[in-house]
């Protein structure tokens, strides 16, 4: 499978207007090379580097999908709508929506990991992204990762 956005290149800036120095919109994600068993895809977006690269103490969850159909190319700029059967898990601010970079301090990394399952995950609700991952094992078909960097320009 293949990840990608036409916000930014992979390891390459994510835009401002994608981050909380912006409007805070997801990026335009688009996806391929899905395999034919597959019954649902997950998107997971995180950032590893929290709070400073430096020293980095947790991994700081700024999205879950779940559900999302397996033929769906793709989500649009702002993440909405989402596909038909999509359902949104809950982000470490504890919403169901897309949080966008907005790291204290240094440039962060953050992880677009989209994984194909062979399952649907449809007891969960809004669940958070420890929950996902567990009910993923065993089921992931493939995955893909596209990854992309931020540091706030204000302090």
């Amino acid at each position: 499978m293949e990840l990608r956005s036409s916000a930014f290149a992979p390891n390459g800036e994510i835009p401002r207007r994608h981050t909380c120095e912006g409007n805070d919109s997801a990026p335009p994600l688009h996806w391929d090379g899905v395999p034919p068993a597959a019954r649902s895809l997950v998107l997971i977006v995180d950032d590893p580097d929290a709070p400073d690269p430096a020293a980095p103490r947790q991994t700081w969850v700024h999205w879950v999908l779940l559900d999302l159909p397996p033929d769906s190319a793709g989500l649009p700029a702002v993440g909405r709508p989402l596909p038909a059967g999509a359902r949104p898990g809950l982000n470490d601010w504890h919403r169901p929506d897309y949080g966008g970079p907005c790291p204290p301090t240094g440039r962060h990394r953050y992880f677009f990991k989209l994984y194909a399952l062979d399952t649907t995950l449809p007891a969960l609700q809004q669940p958070t992204k420890a929950a996902v991952e567990r009910a993923m094992q065993g089921h992931v078909l493939a995955s893909a990762e596209l990854v992309g960097t931020y540091q706030k320009t204000r302090a």
